[in-house]
């Protein structure tokens, strides 16, 4: 089966939303404004997209924690159609990208990366946290990864 993999750059309209399932799985919410600019006829046009974002488990924690309206950002991720039904009882489709990756855009910043120890994982691979006291999570393995330490 194939997915439709698609990658956009663009500025967050809103802060992340950060959710948690009945299980405890986090999920970050966000819109994502895509400018196209071209010309006709010697005269520039400018389009705007928007999108919506899903990232699931740390990702979508870590964007959560790392990201703020405005800023600009990459997001690579599949798309995926779910279909609802409002409270007036009418059915609506929606298209919206589930995000495999996303990253701050540094064409017209810096950004300064700092590596998350993972909670429960071997002894010793920790390293030397900053002793922030954000709490310690009871989280199912990375669907993707599993336990496996990204770095």
């Amino acid at each position: 089966m194939a997915d439709s993999t698609v990658t956009i750059t663009g500025t967050l309209t809103r802060d992340p939303e950060l959710r948690f399932t009945n299980g405890g799985r986090g999920i970050a919410s966000f819109g994502v404004a895509v400018n196209r600019r071209y010309q006709v006829n010697n005269e520039w046009q400018e389009q705007t997209s928007f999108f919506n974002v899903s990232a699931w488990g740390t990702l979508g924690e870590n964007a959560a924690a790392s990201l703020t309206k405005g800023t600009r950002i990459i997001v690579t991720g599949r798309l995926e159609q779910r279909q609802y039904e409002t409270k007036e009882g009418e059915k609506r489709s929606v298209v919206e990208i589930i995000a495999d990756e996303i990253g701050p855009s540094l064409r017209w910043a810096r950004a300064e990366v700092e590596r998350v120890a993972r909670e429960g994982g071997a002894g010793g691979q920790g390293g030397g946290g900053n002793g922030s006291g954000n709490g310690s999570f009871n989280r199912a393995p990375d669907p993707v990864y599993g336990d496996e330490e990204p770095f």
